[in-house]
């Protein structure tokens, strides 16, 4: 039986093994950056970073949850003036500062389509969550007047997350194309919307 401090040891460097694979992620893009390079930033060999996540993609899935969990903090996305709008537009702002990260995402949940690839669940989960939250918003807009009732607020949210998604593809490709600034766009249209009511 481990004892708890090995318990605590082996989370702990857990932590850090997500923390630099972030930076090295992000400094270097996903193919890239290798688990030899990420496991020497540790002080561990392959075969133990492989000890605590079993691929690189598995890694990466984790990389993404721990980036997520960095980007919300300080905010209650249950809170009831939560603006997930807002949110997810700084988000997008901040990603412009780490392009190897943009362009692992794209890669990664592309690829995480296949049910059978280590970052399935996540993906599907994340997009789940997102969606909910900017449904959520949209409805709290809608009960407050300033977006028009008849627009389905699901849809709404699943364009505001297609249009984050596709500007990422488009800023990858021309980074002249301001991911926020589109988003934000959107949003205002939507918001248009209501007002003509």
């Amino acid at each position: 039986m481990p004892k708890k401090g090995s318990y605590a040891k082996g989370i702990a460097k857990r932590e850090e093994i997500l923390t630099t694979a972030l930076e090295v992620f992000a400094q270097k893009g996903y193919r890239r950056a290798s688990l030899r390079e990420i496991a020497e930033s540790v002080g561990l060999s392959q075969a133990g970073l492989l000890h605590h996540f079993s691929s690189k993609e598995e890694l990466f899935a984790e990389v993404l949850r721990k980036r997520d969990e960095v980007d919300v903090t300080g905010t209650d996305p249950d809170a009831g003036d939560f603006d997930a709008f807002g949110a997810l537009v700084g988000a997008v702002r901040h990603n412009a500062e780490v392009p190897g990260l943009v362009q692992l995402y794209a890669t990664i949940s592309a690829e995480a389509a296949d049910d059978d690839h280590p970052g399935h669940d996540y993906f599907v989960e994340r997009y789940r969550t997102f969606i909910g939250q900017l449904e959520k918003h949209v409805r709290a807009e809608q009960q407050a007047g300033r977006i028009d009732p008849a627009l389905d607020a699901l849809q709404v949210a699943r364009l505001g997350i297609a249009v984050a998604d596709g500007m990422q593809v488009q800023w990858m490709l021309d980074s002249e194309a301001d991911m926020a600034d589109a988003l934000s766009a959107f949003w205002d249209l939507v918001q248009r919307t209501g007002d003509r009511r």
